[in-house]
């Protein structure tokens, strides 16, 4: 069982940091997006609507990487105590689907997420940007 758990921790670590390079490309295209829009000089306000659209997107990814990064401290507690008996393997989706929020749980989650720093940046430095031109 404890090689199982081990399996699972590396699965979900190397997804947690795909996730990672995901959010980096996300905030790249932001940033691409509005330089060329900029040098095109494209609607202001249609270059704020895909830039929060790519916000948005990041903070959901985010969050689904954040539940990620929940599992897998389960399994290192599990791993690092020895206890199997108290964490299963291969059990994240019945895990969340058992606390998931509803719909408005799940907004707030996702927008909770948009607003850490982490996430916001470079989001609201581009929006004022965008506002200046």
């Amino acid at each position: 069982m404890n090689e199982h758990l081990a399996q699972e921790w590396n699965t979900l670590q190397n997804n947690h940091e795909a996730y990672e390079k995901s959010a980096l490309h996300i905030k790249l295209l932001a940033v691409g997006l509005v330089a060329l829009g900029l040098m095109v000089a494209l609607d202001s306000t249609l270059l704020g609507v895909f830039l929060l659209i790519l916000w948005f997107q990041e903070a959901m990814l985010k969050t689904w990487q954040g539940r990620l990064a929940d599992r897998l401290g389960v399994l290192e507690q599990a791993l690092k105590l020895g206890d199997q008996a108290q964490c299963q393997p291969y059990q994240l989706y019945s895990q969340w689907l058992a606390k998931r929020p509803g719909l408005a749980g799940l907004l707030l989650e996702y927008a909770r997420s948009a607003m850490r720093p982490t996430v916001a940046f470079p989001y609201g430095v581009l929006l004022m940007l965008l506002a200046f031109f």
